[in-house]
């Protein structure tokens, strides 16, 4: 089993440890600064430390990048109405706690996936 950047940010947060999810979040944006996953984690933690604006742009920015990347758009879902659910969605796995096949991914005549909702 494989402990990826959206566990280990799980876990650190959980903890509290805001300060050191922040580090790998950033040392995995410097390897791969247009990764929706990262951008995602980022705006999961900026929402854990009450920056909801920050982290909107974050989540809006993970969806940018991918926008087949499901979690980012579920956030933005979440976090982006007037009440928002506390709900935090790290991965694709996270996924499934919300409506199954809410989405699917409808690709263009340049084969560009855009997400549709169902």
């Amino acid at each position: 089993m494989t402990n990826s950047l959206e566990d280990r940010c799980k876990k650190l947060i959980s903890l509290g440890s805001f300060d050191q999810c922040e580090k790998e979040i950033v040392n995995a944006m410097t390897l791969d600064p247009h990764s929706a996953i990262c951008h995602n984690l980022m705006g999961i933690l900026m929402e854990n430390e009450n920056e909801h604006v920050l982290a909107m742009k974050h989540f809006r920015a993970a969806y940018a990048l991918d926008s087949t990347y499901i979690p980012a758009r579920l956030n933005m879902e979440l976090f982006g109405q007037d009440y928002p659910l506390k709900h935090l969605v790290y991965s694709e796995d996270d996924c499934s706690k919300y409506e199954d096949d809410q989405f699917k991914v409808v690709y263009d005549n340049k084969h560009v996936g855009h997400l549709v909702r169902k």
